[in-house]
């Protein structure tokens, strides 16, 4: 039996025939960024343990360490791994000190030095190279902070500059770099996804990774119509739950996410990738809101077919609006 697969009973023939798998176009997964008390090995094993479709690695000291050597030996025996566990993947750049011991994300694609933007590029390129042999669907990566004495006509130019080598090391290695709209960040919002892309000439290989909790935090529109509105250049996605105004990632139902309009959204939008839980501050408990995230995430996606189901219940009469009239 694959992993996550749980046994059937047995159907007599007048049982009412069941519906189909929620949503079966979501495939969902777990940041290795809330696991980082756990091994990798230990982490992937547990995801595959619990029924998850996949997982977002963030490359790390602790998980898969870009900097180490023998990269490509290591990458080589996970891509093996994730094979015999049944876990596809997507490549996540977002660790706090993997570059520079003492700078939070430091350097950024937006440093004033050329050198350490430099290195942050070539991170990426190398998140790029993992990722083809890894087989995963995107590489996520996000802008950085403006620096304090930088105006942003020349943080874009930094950043359109910086993405260029990495955009081409994507289109090499066909798989798409996912640029993440982080609050806070040059790059927070859609529109400012938008204002890149417009930059950079629409590049095929230029998506987007759009996490719902940061669209609950400030984006105008709500999570579901993010969703709708991002649907052509969605590459990745990160799931949590958010308030309003605050960016502190939540687990699933402690926010004010509505969760089934979401998962109902991008069903529909036919998004092929993971939808992976982001709780990077909960790594203290990871085991525990893994265990625990799969079945939240099952059930609203159970009550997203419901909402998404247009014919309405047998008997009833039809929901044509009132007011309305057929031809």
């Amino acid at each position: 039996m694959s992993p996550g697969t749980r046994p059937r009973g047995n159907s007599e023939p007048h049982d009412p025939p069941r519906r189909p798998h929620p949503a079966p176009s979501l495939r969902f997964g777990y940041g290795t960024n809330g696991l980082a008390d756990l091994r990798l090995d230990d982490a992937l094993t547990l995801l595959s343990d619990l029924g998850y479709d996949g997982v977002g690695l963030t490359l790390d000291h602790m998980h898969l360490d870009p900097l180490a050597p023998d990269l490509a030996a290591r990458t080589h025996r996970l891509a093996g791994r994730l094979e015999a566990l049944g876990l596809d993947v997507t490549v996540e750049t977002g660790a706090r000190y993997v570059l520079d011991p003492r700078r939070k994300h430091g350097p950024s694609l937006l440093d004033p030095d050329p050198d350490e933007r430099a290195r942050r590029v070539g991170l990426l390129i190398r998140a790029v190279q993992v990722a083809a042999e890894l087989g995963a669907h995107a590489v996520h990566c996000f802008s950085g902070l403006t620096p304090v004495g930088t105006d942003t006509g020349t943080a874009w130019k930094r950043l359109a500059e910086a993405l260029t080598p990495v955009l081409d090391a994507a289109a090499t290695a066909d798989v798409p770099l996912a640029v993440e709209p982080e609050p806070g960040h040059l790059l927070a919002t859609l529109a400012d996804f938008h204002r890149l892309r417009r930059i950079l000439g629409d590049p095929e290989n230029l998506g987007l990774t759009l996490d719902i909790g940061h669209c609950q935090c400030l984006e105008p529109l709500s999570p579901a119509d993010c969703v709708r509105a991002a649907a052509p250049w969605l590459r990745h996605v990160q799931i949590e739950d958010m308030r309003r105004g605050v960016h502190e990632h939540l687990p699933l139902g402690d926010g004010e996410i509505d969760f089934p309009p979401v998962l109902a959204a991008l069903a529909a939008t036919g998004y092929q990738g993971l939808t992976v839980v982001e709780l990077p501050r909960h790594s203290h408990a990871g085991p525990h809101f893994a265990e625990h995230s799969l079945p939240f995430l099952h059930r609203a996606a159970e009550t997203a077919v419901a909402l998404s189901d247009p014919a309405p219940p047998h008997g009833d009469p039809s929901a044509t609006p009132e007011g309305s009239t057929t031809a």
